[in-house]
């Protein structure tokens, strides 16, 4: 054997040596960040918007130095690993991520009840089953996939969800009286009319009616309450509004950017007239499916652009 190969069999030990041990703490900080996700989402009534769920995230474990080191692309490694288990967990049905908003999945609650390392596994294993179907090799590490997801820029679900924060940042600038505007604006785009938007002062519980006719001749009727806080939402104030809905065909939509507590979501689903709650991520994601049938001066009030990119394939 050469010096040359004797001096590089080390040197491939200890890389090999390092690799390992990377994975492993790869690893160990993906089953904390999982677990600890599906758990916050659980306790939140199974969806939170991603800034607020990253933050809440932060708050409840522990993170090292190694784990809060930013790459040169700025991704910070623990929101990198976070996102890369995440979509093992997507492919296992236990997470749902759908414009900035993450929703935990009857089985990922389920799921829960394996404990940490269960979870883990049992998402691996799934995501594994997922590449098998569609033909993809099985054969790589985590640390080598994470470490592709760490080198791009940002992944589609980050450039997702920092528009979407940069969209919350520009309604919570708003006051109450444009934000209103905003929801007629929607409503409109919806193909709904709108003779009735509350001027300033008391409103009566009823800050729009939108018909589906210029007359309102057509049922239903809607009647919609609108709150701008950062707050939620309680029960009383679901029940105030179903209080209102006395015609028969009257529908209620109770839109709240602070979203609503877990009495006010259960209220409204048992409901004995049709009651619909719409949250920021879901106001955003309206506002961006039927933006292009506003008229340009609706558009105005919350202004998007539409940026198209290529999409890297999730391996």
């Amino acid at each position: 054997m050469s010096d040359s190969l004797r001096s590089f069999m080390p040197k491939q030990l200890e890389e090999q040596s390092k690799r390992s041990g990377e994975l492993s703490k790869t690893r160990a900080l993906g089953t904390e960040l999982l677990y600890a996700t599906l758990s916050i989402l659980k306790e939140n009534s199974g969806e939170m918007a991603s800034k607020q769920l990253f933050e809440k995230v932060a708050e409840r474990l522990t993170l090292d130095d190694w784990a809060t080191t930013f790459y040169e692309n700025g991704n910070l490694r623990w929101h990198s690993v976070l996102h890369f288990f995440s979509i093992q967990c997507m492919k296992a049905g236990f997470l749902i991520k759908n414009r900035g908003l993450w929703l935990l999945t009857p089985e990922g609650e389920s799921a829960l009840s394996l404990g940490k390392h269960g979870l883990i596994n049992a998402s691996r294993e799934a995501y594994k089953k997922w590449k098998i179907q569609k033909g993809l090799s099985t054969s790589s590490e985590e640390i080598a996939e994470v470490d592709n997801f760490e080198k791009t820029e940002l992944t589609q679900d980050e450039i997702e969800e920092k528009a979407t924060e940069g969209i919350e940042a520009f309604i919570n600038s708003k006051n109450a009286y444009e934000f209103q505007d905003i929801c007629a604006a929607l409503l409109r785009g919806m193909g709904y009319y709108t003779p009735f938007v509350a001027p300033r002062g008391k409103d009566g519980g009823v800050d729009i009616v939108a018909y589906r006719d210029p007359l309102g001749t057509i049922s239903p009727r809607i009647k919609v309450q609108v709150k701008h806080r950062t707050s939620t939402t309680a029960v009383q104030e679901i029940r105030q509004l179903i209080g209102l809905l006395g015609m028969d065909g009257d529908v209620g939509i109770f839109i709240s950017t602070g979203g609503f507590t877990p009495d006010a979501k259960t209220t409204a689903r048992n409901s004995h007239v049709h009651v619909e709650l719409i949250t920021m991520n879901r106001l955003i994601g309206l506002w961006q499916d039927f933006y292009p049938k506003m008229t340009d001066e609706d558009k105005s009030l919350l202004p998007l652009t539409t940026v198209y990119f290529l999409s890297p394939k999730i391996s």
